[in-house]
């Protein structure tokens, strides 16, 4: 057995970024029976058993049922001013007592399928650990979000538009299976590949142990499952203060309530519109609603975030606002808005011909050219830096590993390169052909086809649009998913996707949004996948099970996603127009705000108005090449002095790729994640690892858990019948910085703003 310590001058290999061996050592005859990952030797047991059934009645019964609520949840909650994130913990802590409950109740005798020579029981003993995995892994499907939603909203609410319902029902769909057709290409590199570790499924794997795993309780300690019930139980009680009572303990921002009348002080220190110096929550879902929980990522790829983070608002914002580069002084300092050349919000109506549904170019010459918030335009730089970085960081830290991966997976030495979960999988369970993965494929880029092209063109999108961005998912899918896989940080393809199209096919929004979402989305749906599929083989599932959970899974989400959209966007009266609804109505769709915003930026107006001579913002061309040769000078250090190292710690895709959560994340989510993040990881870890090992997974899954069921327990008992908190200075849901969006350039005149 050889050693399991991978620490190296105080740094855990795991949160390094060190060169990945590319073969486990072998001491003697005998390969090491662990895994090279220090967090997954801690988290991951290295035992199964195969004849647990896993594809049971009870699997589909209660794995169905979950997908579907959670799915009706998400996207209910995700057209109001209060997002609510109901995850798949929610669902996998309550299906564990009703498994139990089926388990001792149902029949165990067989039941044969009609005109056929199947069988099966309801109840084939035990409720077991591999039951409980894939109705967890239905959940997700119903938790991950139908990006496609958002198309279908801006088309009906904003622009006020008719829609086909079932072009919306197969873009819905398209979108999210189009990725599984090529996640199959990359399972040996991304799930067989020890050194692919996806840190945030070790938080349902610690969930999972501490909910089926017979533990006898420490002397003067508590067992993880005692552990778990205790944080969720006052995660549970607490959210009701900043849930309901008290709503601005969510951001805390000081320096607003001292400098009152000061539009540069609340600028400098509102942490929902400003810099956010000096900003934080005491809400958990302040720490992890936008950016997930900060205690499933690595402490180095904290780091790098809040690099890019402090690059973005603490650097380059505030140089071009108080610099006044572009005009910034006439517009907030951070917003996702679209303005013009006077400050005022762009009115998108006076460049719009309503018969074509494209850019009226004279209408546009004789208007104004488009602006964006500082903060906006350079996250926009940073995401064409990200990407370009992404492709040379990975070609250079990681292009020899994924060569020698490639010939290990081509030679009969390839199950050398496994880890004691690789050789289980191969040894018990059958992989899932390839040709399932091609079937996929060809029949979804035909219906994605069938769905642009036909029903008069509503989307707009030609054919060869859905084949390019097909391409571009597939090329970016095995960089990014590397970076996903060892960072829990997953870079988008949205700006890059909106770029090309909006070159290539100006003036349409509908086109441009279509593309972004077949590009992007089956980029992340391929990695959603594949990161699932880690989990299953962490926990030793077979192959053909997560595939058919997966596949049926994505399709009910993503029917009960268009559903509960299309029934909202029919019966609320003047959803998603703030200006139209009553007084306190919560239906104000913030995210599908921003993205309508893109498709103007993008879509209507196009980067050529935008990022050429004939716009605003082309020396933000610029970013592409800094992206590009910005790994290059860390890799040089790295290779020259392999002693330091910190060198290999710098991850410059994450640092240029840090603010893409913004918006909607907000300067306090982004602090309040790190400081949280950083105490855990950091110093927990190094100082009370054995505590860290036993506990932070569950301390993540309980806090999550306890959030999502007072959320949602408040809405369904009191918001949903209009009873909020009573009336006083905290049930205020913003931070008290008012003056924070107003523009500081002369005469320009804001309602509720001085005037300069």
């Amino acid at each position: 057995m050889g050693s399991r310590n991978f620490e190296e001058d105080g740094v855990p290999q795991a949160l390094s970024l060190e060169k990945p061996q590319t073969e486990i050592k072998i001491i003697g005859d005998e390969e090491v029976n662990d895994s090279p990952i220090e967090q997954v030797r801690l988290t991951v047991p290295i035992t199964d058993d195969p004849s647990q059934p896993a594809l049971t009645f009870r699997t589909w019964f209660l794995g169905i049922i979950s997908c579907v609520v959670l799915s009706f949840l998400n996207r209910f909650f995700g057209f109001r001013q209060n997002q609510l994130s109901v995850g798949s913990i929610s669902a996998q802590i309550i299906v564990l007592p009703l498994g139990k409950l089926m388990a001792a109740t149902l029949p165990s005798k067989p039941i044969r399928v009609p005109l056929t020579k199947w069988t099966f029981s309801m109840n084939p003993g035990p409720f077991n650990l591999k039951e409980h995995v894939l109705i967890t892994i239905f959940a997700n499907c119903g938790a991950g979000g139908v990006y496609a939603v958002y198309i279908i909203t801006i088309v009906k609410a904003f622009y006020k538009r008719k829609l086909n319902p079932l072009a919306a029902m197969l873009l819905a769909q398209t979108t999210q299976l189009l990725g599984y057709g090529w996640a199959g290409l990359f399972r040996k590199y991304l799930v067989d590949s020890p050194f692919m570790w996806w840190p945030a499924n070790l938080v349902q794997v610690s969930l999972f142990r501490a909910l089926h795993e017979k533990e006898k309780r420490p002397k003067g300690g508590l067992t993880r499952l005692q552990f778990f019930f205790m944080v969720f139980a006052s995660s549970f009680a607490y959210y009701v203060v900043p849930g309901y009572l008290f709503p601005t303990l969510s951001a805390l921002s000081f320096v607003c309530w001292i400098w009152k009348n000061s539009v540069t002080a609340q600028q400098i220190g509102a942490g929902l519109n400003g810099l956010g110096i000096g900003s934080f929550g005491l809400d958990w879902s302040t720490v992890a609603s936008f950016l997930g929980s900060p205690l499933a990522s690595p402490v180095f790829a904290i780091i790098n975030v809040l690099a890019g983070f402090i690059l973005n608002l603490y650097v380059l914002v505030p140089i071009a606002y108080w610099t006044n580069t572009y005009e910034a002084k006439r517009f907030p300092i951070f917003s996702s808005h679209t303005f013009d050349s006077t400050g005022q919000p762009y009115n998108i109506s006076r460049i719009l011909n309503e018969a074509t549904f494209d850019l009226d170019h004279d209408a546009f010459n004789s208007y104004s050219k488009l602006y964006l918030s500082p903060f906006f335009a350079f996250n926009y730089g940073l995401s064409f830096a990200t990407l370009t970085a992404t492709i040379s960081h990975v070609a250079l830290f990681d292009g020899s590993d994924i060569w020698q991966m490639w010939k290990r997976t081509t030679s009969a030495a390839r199950d050398k390169f496994a880890d004691v979960h690789t050789r289980l999988m191969k040894k018990h369970y059958e992989a899932v052909p390839q040709w399932w993965f091609h079937i996929i494929l060809v029949a979804t880029v035909a219906l994605s086809i069938y769905a642009c092209e036909g029903f008069d063109k509503q989307l707009q999108l030609p054919w060869w649009g859905i084949l390019l961005a097909c391409a571009i998912a597939l090329f970016f899918t095995l960089p990014i998913g590397i970076i996903q896989a060892t960072t829990n940080q997953q870079p988008g393809l949205n700006v890059i996707t909106e770029l090309i199209i909006g070159y290539m096919y100006p003036g349409r929004p509908l086109a441009n949004v279509a593309f972004k979402t077949y590009g992007y989305i089956s980029m992340s749906q391929a990695l959603s996948f594949l990161a699932d599929f880690k989990l299953g083989h962490y926990m030793k599932i077979p192959p053909k099970s997560m595939f058919l959970v997966q596949l049926i899974g994505t399709v009910v989400a993503s029917s009960v996603y268009f559903g509960t959209a299309w029934w909202l966007l029919t019966s609320v009266e003047h959803i998603c127009d703030p200006s139209a609804l009553p007084e306190g109505s919560p239906w104000t769709c913030p995210g599908d705000d921003v993205f309508y915003s893109a498709s103007i930026i993008w879509g209507i107006v196009g980067p050529g108005k935008m990022f050429t001579k004939e716009g605003v913002y082309p020396a933000l061309n610029w970013f592409f090449l800094v992206g590009l040769l910005a790994p290059v000078p860390i890799w040089f250090l790295s290779r020259k002095f392999p002693e330091i190292k910190w060198i290999r710690l710098i991850h410059i895709p994450i640092i240029f790729g840090g603010t893409g959560n913004m918006p909607p994340a907000r300067a306090v989510h982004y602090l309040s994640w790190a400081a949280v993040g950083i105490f855990f990881n950091y110093y927990v870890y190094r100082r009370f690892k054995g505590w860290w090992a036993r506990h932070t997974y569950i301390l993540s899954a309980a806090l999550d858990a306890g959030v999502a069921f007072m959320g949602v327990f408040l809405f369904l008992t009191l918001q949903s019948y209009d009873i909020f908190g009573p009336h006083w200075w905290g049930l205020d849901s913003t931070d008290h910085c008012p003056l924070a969006t107003c523009p500081t350039a002369p005469g320009i005149v804001i309602e509720g703003c001085p005037v300069f």
